[in-house]
């Protein structure tokens, strides 16, 4: 699953793996390591929901 997060003229894209509670950067724009560190905190508080969502979304098939 991948995600991205944008912050004014940051953005960075995250692979989630649901199946280790895990996330890895894939790229990182602009992002001082504060802002990196916030966006992990919030991916990690709401893992599960993004799951759900990204599931719905795109479907289980997709999810790897």
């Amino acid at each position: 699953m991948l995600i991205h997060a944008i912050k004014g003229d940051a953005e960075c894209k995250y692979w989630l793996h649901a199946d280790r509670f895990d996330i890895v950067a894939d790229f990182e724009y602009n992002c001082t390591p504060r802002l990196t560190r916030e966006v992990r905190q919030i991916i990690f508080q709401h893992f599960d929901q993004i799951v759900i969502a990204w599931r719905e979304h795109f479907g289980e098939r997709n999810a790897k």
